[in-house]
């Protein structure tokens, strides 16, 4: 069972919100709670430096300092403003989507095929 903090900022008022959403959070990963952190980042980061917990659940993202160090940042393409997608007044666009060809007699099959029913599904606690 991996040993969890909560971290809730001391700006954050009311508190128990928050709380209770890690709580929720806790119990669904069942994660042993180490304790509430009501203090500087730099306090929990220490305490995962240290080797005292394996995991520190928030309440939002936004609650995270943007200027924390160590990060984790995701690289993604940028997505598309929404008037670089139209085509340009007066300039041709081309489709240059393609479809597979299949064997002559072949059929596809629905993109849902391979979708099991949620009838069918387990689910198994994280380890």
């Amino acid at each position: 069972m991996e040993i969890a903090v909560i971290w809730i900022p001391a700006d954050i008022e009311p508190s128990e919100p928050a709380v209770a959403a890690c709580l929720t959070h806790l119990r669904r990963h069942a994660y042993r709670l180490n304790g509430i952190i009501r203090a500087p980042w730099e306090t929990v980061e220490q305490t995962m430096i240290d080797g005292e917990v394996d995991v520190v659940v928030i309440a939002d993202l936004a609650h995270l300092p943007p200027d924390r160090s160590p990060r984790i940042e995701v690289a993604a393409p940028p997505e598309p403003a929404a008037d670089e997608s139209r085509a340009v007044s007066g300039a041709q666009s081309t489709d240059t989507r393609c479809a597979p060809s299949l064997p002559d007699g072949a059929r596809r099959r629905p993109a849902h095929a391979d979708i099991s029913p949620a009838s069918e599904l387990t689910l198994s606690p994280s380890p």
